[in-house]
């Protein structure tokens, strides 16, 4: 089976000289739920971004990147296959990008632009069948009764929802998030995540999701990707992060990646039960450790 997402010798510079990644090499496998760690500044964004092809990686080497085993990025180039496979990838950011003054119902149907004529999709010309799979999505994400209200109606989490709802109509293989729960309080950000793995689990949509919060890459993630300085520092099983291995990769940086004590109690007493379900019926492995304070 061809990789899900596939990267080697990524590199990319905003300046000379000064690179933002340097050398990336990984594979995601179709179905994989993956996290992407780092501290501020690490380079998570830029990854997600030249993964999605929304900026080109650097001319020199031979890197590239492809998905589902297309070239979407070789050399410094965007590929010509790039529109086609845009539409696999459906992109969830942390500032929602729904249209404020559109109902969540047109917002979700906004997923259907890249697989629509031009016309209708300037128009907003939606057909009832794209309706019908537009409020099927919001039902999947629990807001279909906000359908009617205007983006700007919708609290953060909700607005969220509603932008996995656009991907799921989009119809995506592949369902990156770039740090989607960074601006929610733990009980929304605790649903967003549910969404996310129950449509890896259900759909088999593979998932990679850029985190802050080591916690909820521990509950939600068999797999995590760690960036450091715009390098990957490591990639393997979620449950090794332990504070101390944390502070071996990050040193100082490490305290911004665990959560608060009170705030790590309510995730894991709400949120780590029903995970662990999801967790176990894809994979067998031991229950993730508990993550304890940095002294």
């Amino acid at each position: 089976m061809a990789a899900a997402i596939e990267l080697s010798g990524v590199c990319k510079s905003f300046k000379r000289g000064s690179r933002v990644l340097n050398g990336i090499g990984l594979r995601i496998e179709q179905g994989e739920m993956v996290a992407l760690i780092g501290a501020s500044g690490s380079g998570k964004s830029t990854l997600i971004r030249t993964i999605a092809g929304l900026i080109p990686i650097d001319e020199q080497g031979d890197g590239h990147i492809s998905i589902l085993s297309t070239p979407m990025q070789r050399g410094g180039r965007i590929m010509s296959a790039a529109k086609e496979l845009r539409s696999r990838v459906g992109i969830v950011f942390q500032q929602f990008n729904l249209v404020p003054r559109l109902s969540v119902l047109t917002n979700v149907c906004l997923g259907r632009l890249g697989q629509m004529s031009r016309w209708r999709g300037t128009l907003g010309r939606f057909s009832l069948d794209e309706k019908r799979q537009a409020m099927h999505a919001l039902s999947r994400v629990g807001i279909a009764e906000h359908a009617l209200k205007r983006g700007s109606e919708l609290s953060g989490g909700q607005q969220q929802r509603a932008a996995i709802a656009r991907t799921l109509v989009q119809g995506a293989d592949i369902l990156i998030a770039d740090e989607p729960i960074a601006s929610l309080d733990p009980s929304s950000a605790r649903r967003v995540m549910d969404i996310l793995a129950d449509l890896n689990r259900e759909d088999g949509i593979t998932v990679l999701v850029s985190l802050h919060q080591v916690e909820y890459a521990l509950l939600y993630c068999p797999r995590t990707i760690a960036l450091r300085d715009g390098e990957i520092v490591y990639d393997g099983p979620s449950e090794a992060l332990t504070p101390e291995f944390l502070g071996e990769l990050y040193g100082a940086e490490s305290e911004t990646l665990i959560l608060a004590p009170a705030v790590r109690r309510h995730a894991a007493g709400n949120g780590a039960a029903h995970v662990q379900e999801l967790s176990d019926s894809r994979r067998s492995a031991p229950r993730p450790m508990e993550v304890q304070p940095i002294a």
